[in-house]
């Protein structure tokens, strides 16, 4: 239940803490462009609380405390709850006075799976690219998409037979993968998985983002389970949630390259900038002449450099490994990171209001 009280949430009264925060700080835009969305929000949080019951933590709260967290590289929620006992930044930040008890943890980690379960953070994240686009921030015409990978929250030493294997694996020819025999005791949903280039087989989740190629903001943004094809078929995902306008564009890396991707892209519209193999026949390329030779390969080539700031941005103690188990936990936070991301980014290229 939300009390009165919680219904305002992105009302503060911050006694004391507001001339303490430097007019120039970052977190003051950052701050303005959150209260503008979770404003938006304000009916979908009101729909997932009960009228009736012990009240909670307020939504609005508990969603800045999640985007302090991923913009400081707090690694868990019991930390967070510490910095915030004393952190006055953090308090006027999430909307608490000085003298306002901070939340349990076990009460912080409930509350956040009622809006996990609720798609909030999907939500958020659409509600600040839709203020990206109100400011002429983005591009709507050229994108750029890169997936990467997400430690899970368990060992390889936690990988043990399954107890009812499949009778049919999901390999080629219904061959079994090790995934269809084998899971993590911690992480049932987590896979052992190694990128192209890593040294170690890990269990692991896939993080993949669509960007924009104005200002390299993120405009989709999902968790997977590791896969080879995952990245590709995640792609095909998030263009149909953005759904571009027909003769746009998408670039990508040499992973992108096969047929049924390329395909996938030219049936929606979307002319393909992947990058190419060197001639070999064991990976040929399958863009035609005409998209080899348009001009502007060259240029999504260059801006898929952006992309890689993101990843550069998030992997600092962010997502390297993540403190969640489970799929749908894991999405959560990246999204969270996603929208972060954005609004750290537009508060530096949004003229500063007085």
């Amino acid at each position: 239940m939300r009390s009165e009280d919680e219904q305002q949430g992105a009302v503060f009264s911050y006694v004391g803490l507001e001339e303490r925060v430097p007019k120039e700080h970052p977190l003051r835009a950052i701050r303005r462009m959150t209260d503008l969305a979770l404003k938006t929000l304000d009916a979908e949080f009101s729909r997932l609380y009960a009228r009736g019951g012990r009240p909670s933590i307020p939504p609005e709260r508990l969603i800045r405390a999640q985007l302090l967290q991923v913009l400081y590289s707090i690694r868990s929620e019991r930390q967070l709850m510490e910095q915030m006992d004393y952190n006055l930044l953090f308090r006027w930040f999430v909307g608490l006075n000085m003298d306002d008890r901070v939340w349990d943890v076990t009460v912080f980690t409930k509350n956040r799976e009622r809006l996990m379960r609720g798609g909030i953070a999907q939500q958020l994240l659409a509600v600040v690219v839709e203020q990206a686009r109100m400011a002429g921030l983005l591009s709507e015409e050229h994108f750029t998409v890169d997936g990467t990978l997400i430690q899970a929250w368990a060992s390889r030493r936690s990988f043990g037979q399954k107890q009812d294997p499949p009778s049919r694996g999901t390999g080629a020819r219904g061959r079994k993968l090790l995934r269809d025999t084998h899971e993590s005791k911690t992480d049932p949903e987590a896979r052992l998985f190694r990128k192209s280039g890593a040294a170690a087989v890990v269990p692991s989740y896939l993080g993949h983002v669509l960007t924009e190629n104005r200002n390299g903001l993120i405009v989709g943004a999902l968790v997977t389970q590791a896969g080879n094809a995952a990245e590709r078929e995640a792609a095909l995902e998030l263009l149909d949630h953005a759904r571009p306008p027909r003769g746009s564009t998408l670039g990508a890396d040499k992973s992108y390259q096969r047929e049924e991707f390329i395909d996938g892209l030219r049936a929606r519209g979307v002319r393909p900038h992947v990058a190419e193999h060197r001639p070999s026949p064991n990976w040929p390329n399958w863009l035609r002449q005409e998209e080899r030779s348009d001009p502007g390969l060259i240029l999504s080539q260059r801006k898929r450099k952006l992309v890689e700031k993101v990843f550069g941005w998030a992997k600092q103690d962010r997502i390297r490994q993540v403190k969640l188990r489970g799929r749908a936990r894991v999405d959560w936070i990246f999204r969270i990171l996603a929208a972060a991301h954005n609004l750290l980014r537009m508060q530096k290229l949004v003229p500063v209001q007085p």
